[in-house]
């Protein structure tokens, strides 16, 4: 996983995309203490992450949540 600072990814935003296009995963940076705010991943690995089980229902139902849907999955299933 590569970190890069803001103004570099700035600088370079065209490499970055074509980097995580290839599955690599980038920090971003900011600030004088180089503080880590964001990570840039592919979108396959977002979507794989941001999944929902269904259980019993695996294969046979599935749910899609809005953007703006404020419970987290813990939440949802009662973990």
């Amino acid at each position: 996983m590569k970190t890069m600072p803001v103004g570099e990814f700035k600088a370079r935003f065209s490499e970055a995309l074509e980097r995580v296009k290839h599955g690599e995963e980038i920090v971003i940076s900011y600030g004088k203490k180089c503080e880590n705010v964001a990570v840039l991943i592919p979108y396959e690995t977002y979507k794989q992450k941001n999944s929902v089980v269904l259980g019993a229902l695996k294969g046979k139902a599935s749910v899609a949540f809005a953007d703006d849907f404020d419970m987290t999955p813990e939440d949802l299933v009662g973990e």
